[in-house]
């Protein structure tokens, strides 16, 4: 069972230091973000925090180690439910599974962790594996001369797959094929020979260029076949240029000094503090290397602040019993309308957060069919429920048909206004139906759960 609001705020007491205990602070890795479905810590605040300032913000989690699992501030609850797991089959009949985990200080109820177990169907039939067709004539090669390659390929229809299956192995070969050609050769220029040196690499502003000059080697890199005949070298054998535009010489930058960028991110619990510096002491110029290292760092700030809890609303109570105190006799099994009241509490509401949204209490009319013998109408099958035991041997899996009440077709005027509202009926009536299958209430039907997934933990 979960903890009482009561020892909750007794929890968070002592979480918070309200306990009057005077025991030491335990240093914690205090996150911005606890996720609620996975129960993973983001956003690392800082690893000096103790995990009392660290859940000031209920929102928050900590690590009482680098390698510990994260936990949350907030009272124990549970998380959502994962999306369920692809069927176990790709056809026919199988099952799916989904779970979902308690997080935060406490216990929640039903135990630390909750799966559910569904049957599930992705295709009526299996695949079925098909043949190939015999291989098509090679294709002509790829090249006139020298070697290349050429294919074949086949078709997956010797017989067709079915339901989705295919043919194993590949639908096309290559092989290599020569055509006993020779091919010609085309000349090509040698590489450059390097550049006459300059008389520097960067210079002041105001200094004249300087020439330089480079040659290429021969027409040998291939030389032109003569049979069958290839082309000449393009262009000339040599090239020159000047030295003019010399960069001038690189200065590297250098960094100013850290200064506060931004407040505090938060204000209340733990949050972050910007600061920022600028590469200018001094700038780089003229190439040179700009600042090593980023230009901004993050600060933990510490408000000292307990960050404000909304409040929420419980579980509306039951409606109470359809009554008319003003009336002299029994409403029961009659069209004389009565009056029901449920509420709800606001639970949760700490350090000046928001008030429940909405209305404490709900009136409504009613008519009292407790105990009402009815003409009854047997209900078509539901749909199939979960696997019990989701985790566990033999789950099985159920449906069921009902004799379901047939309610009277009673009106509900709101007095004053001339207008009809929709009727309330309270109680669990008394149906009567013919027998199916020798029942009067309810039929189930039950049948075992195909090709379970087991448990993971």
């Amino acid at each position: 069972m979960g903890l009482s609001w009561l020892n909750q705020l007794h929890l968070l007491a002592v979480i918070w230091g309200l306990g009057g205990l005077e025991t030491p602070a335990e240093a914690v890795l205090c996150y911005e973000i606890f996720d609620k479905t996975s129960g993973s810590c983001g956003e690392l605040l800082g690893d000096g925090v103790s995990q009392e300032d660290c859940c000031l913000n209920l929102q928050y989690g900590f690590r009482l180690q680098k390698d510990a699992p994260c936990e949350a501030c907030r009272p124990a609850a549970w998380s959502d439910w994962s999306p369920w797991t692809p069927c176990s089959v790709s056809c026919e009949e199988g099952t799916q599974q989904r779970s979902r985990t308690c997080y935060g200080q406490g216990d929640c109820e039903q135990g630390p962790r909750q799966w559910e177990l569904k049957p599930c169907g992705l295709g009526a039939c299996c695949p079925v594996m098909g043949g190939w067709s015999a291989w098509s004539a090679w294709t002509p090669c790829s090249v006139t001369c020298l070697k290349g390659v050429q294919t074949r390929e086949r078709t997956c229809t010797n017989p067709a797959p079915e339901c989705g299956g295919t043919c194993q192995g590949s639908k096309s070969e290559t092989q290599s094929c020569d055509t006993r050609q020779v091919c010609p050769t085309h000349g090509n220029w040698g590489s450059w020979g390097p550049w006459g040196a300059c008389s520097a690499t960067c210079t002041p502003e105001g200094s004249g260029p300087k020439p330089r000059q480079q040659r290429r080697h021969q027409c040998n890199n291939p030389t032109p076949s003569s049979n069958p005949p290839g082309n000449q070298c393009p262009g000339s054998d040599h090239e020159f240029q000047t030295c003019a535009g010399l960069p001038f010489c690189p200065q590297d930058g250098n960094w100013g000094s850290w200064k506060p960028f931004s407040d505090c991110s938060v204000t209340c619990a733990v949050g972050r503090q910007v600061e920022k510096r600028v590469c200018n002491s001094p700038a780089p110029k003229y190439g040179g290397k700009s600042c090593p290292g980023p230009d901004t760092r993050s600060l933990i700030c510490n408000t000292q602040v307990p960050c404000p809890v909304d409040g929420h609303w419980s579980e509306w109570s039951d409606w109470s019993d359809c009554t008319r105190h003003t009336f002299q006799g029994k409403i029961e099994c009659q069209e004389i309308p009565g009056f029901q009241r449920r509420n709800r509490r606001c639970i949760g509401r700490a350090h000046d957060g928001k008030r429940c949204p909405g209305d404490q209490l709900e009136l409504r009319n009613c008519y009292n069919v407790k105990s009402c013998l009815m003409p009854g109408t047997w209900t078509d099958w539901s749909p199939w429920d979960l696997c019990e035991p989701a985790c566990g041997q033999n789950p099985m899996r159920s449906r069921k048909r009902e004799c379901k009440p047939n309610y009277p077709n009673y009106l509900m005027n709101i007095p004053g206004t001339g207008k009809v509202t929709n009727t309330s009926f309270w109680g669990k009536p008394l149906p009567v139906c013919e027998p199916l299958e020798k029942q009067r209430l309810r039929v189930l039907e039950k049948a075992p759960c195909q090709n379970v997934l087991p448990c993971t933990d």
